[in-house]
């Protein structure tokens, strides 16, 4: 298993652009790549994965323990030729100012070089001193090369080259011009989803001969089979709480922010998914218990308006009791209406409020809360992290509206509160990660067991 970390100095360096290409390209060699996300991201996953072939998962100091970051990632590179890592924002970046959660922290527990990508735009012999002090900061860290980024032309790049040679030993591995090719449209939460982008298997492909062109992939592989290899530990035996249920997901093009891992929780414990479409699904299949995660409802709120048979099916089940949870698009979904860009169409309406989105992000980044007596699942008595990142707002809520859980850090739905109760349905704006911390996903199947006893 070889293995390395792509960094950068800062955010929007284009590491995110340069992985996927590079997902690509080693996979065209033959290679089976595995790829990982630092911290709480959905999207840069799905392109992770769109290039890899595998589905990429997240690593995140936050909300899992070390051990557990290290078991996921020594499991699910178990198979792999090469693993990829991408970090999120810069290398030494984190919430913790004493770095423990940055991402070279992550390179120093998984044992990972680190790929530097520099965005080079208005720089020249600069990049000596940037580099020599990336070094000087954290000597346990092996930045094992760099790929200079957005690089103007022949000239500039000569001048980053002899700089660097002048003054750093870190290998150069190439260099990438600035190219439109390589774009992926932006939106309010990020990237555009692969499924919102025309030919993706061809743009992808693209992005791979494009890094294969500049980079130097045998010098690369080098660098990833110093990396020790992980074993993974012996795996308890996995509680199959949920044998005999069926789990509805609701995923499609309005609502894909799924962890791989999190589904892959509710398989393990023996539990059934059925996708369900919001656009297509005509009505609601036999299930035992829904789950509608995140994703971009407001985008295809045309479409998932117009669905109005699933719509009602959804609302009917909800208020007969079945078992729900749903995390902000799915709680926006839930609404009896959204409003987005002057444009107001009906939803479900089991939440009598508005849903509407806002110019600015009204709740971002990790937050933490602690369950209240009426939230509908197990009784957890420690704080809870999840995270949170939406542009909407709920109004003309009652002020009887019954809440879960009581926000200590981030917005949730008031500033105060966040998860509404409605018979059997939870419904946020934070996102939970199944883990040994909290693993939500057992605690929703007990409850889903206990409706259908």
């Amino acid at each position: 298993m070889a293995g390395f970390l792509i960094a950068a100095a800062h955010k929007s360096s284009g590491k995110t652009t340069i992985s996927i290409g590079l997902a690509a390209a080693l996979r065209a060699r033959g290679n089976k790549v595995q790829t990982f996300k630092k911290g709480p991201d959905y999207i840069d996953p799905m392109w992770l994965k769109a290039a890899s072939g595998q589905s990429c998962y997240n690593l995140d100091f936050n909300i899992m323990k070390p051990a557990q970051i290290t078991q996921t990632y020594a499991q699910k590179s178990a198979a792999a030729d090469i693993v990829l890592v991408e970090a999120n924002k810069g290398l030494y970046d984190g919430v913790a100012v004493d770095g423990s959660d940055s991402n070279a922290q992550l390179a120093k527990l998984l044992n990972l070089p680190v790929i530097l990508v520099i965005d080079t735009t208005g720089m020249t012999r600069g990049i000596a001193p940037l580099l020599l002090g990336y070094q000087a900061f954290d000597k346990d860290i092996n930045i094992a090369g760099i790929i200079l980024n957005k690089v103007g032309g022949v000239r500039h790049e000569g001048k980053l080259r002899a700089a660097i040679k002048q003054y750093s030993d870190i290998k150069v591995l190439g260099s990438i011009r600035k190219n439109i090719a390589l774009d992926i449209s932006e939106r309010h939460l990020g990237l555009a989803t692969p499924s919102e982008s025309s030919k993706i298997a061809q743009k992808i492909a693209d992005f791979g001969q494009i890094i294969a062109q500049n980079i130097e992939l045998d010098e690369l592989v080098k660098i990833a089979n110093t990396a020790p290899q992980i074993q993974p530990k012996k795996q308890q035996a996995i509680k199959q709480n949920g044998a005999g249920l069926r789990i509805g997901i609701i995923q499609d093009k309005a609502f894909g922010f799924y962890y791989p891992d999190d589904l892959e929780a509710f398989e393990q414990a023996g539990a059934e998914l059925v996708f369900i479409d919001s656009l297509q699904t005509a009505s609601l299949p036999q299930i035992d218990g829904l789950f509608i995660g995140g994703g971009f409802p407001e985008i295809h709120m045309q479409a998932i308006s117009k669905n109005e048979s699933l719509r009602n099916d959804i609302k009917r089940a909800i208020m007969v009791g079945l078992p729900t949870y749903a995390e902000c698009g799915g709680l926006m979904y839930l609404c009896s209406f959204i409003l987005s860009e002057g444009k107001e169409l009906p939803m479900v309406g089991v939440i009598k409020a508005k849903a509407i989105m806002n110019k600015r992000p009204q709740g971002r980044g990790y937050t933490k809360y602690k369950s209240l007596a009426s939230h509908p699942w197990r009784n957890f008595e420690g704080e809870i992290v999840a995270h949170e990142f939406h542009y909407a707002s709920l109004e003309g809520l009652s002020h009887e509206t019954k809440y879960a859980q009581n926000i200590l850090r981030g917005y949730g739905i008031d500033g105060e509160n966040d998860g509404i109760v409605i018979k059997n349905l939870l419904a946020g704006f934070c996102h939970l990660r199944n883990s040994e911390n909290y693993p939500w996903v057992t605690h929703f199947l007990d409850f889903v067991k206990s409706k259908t006893a």
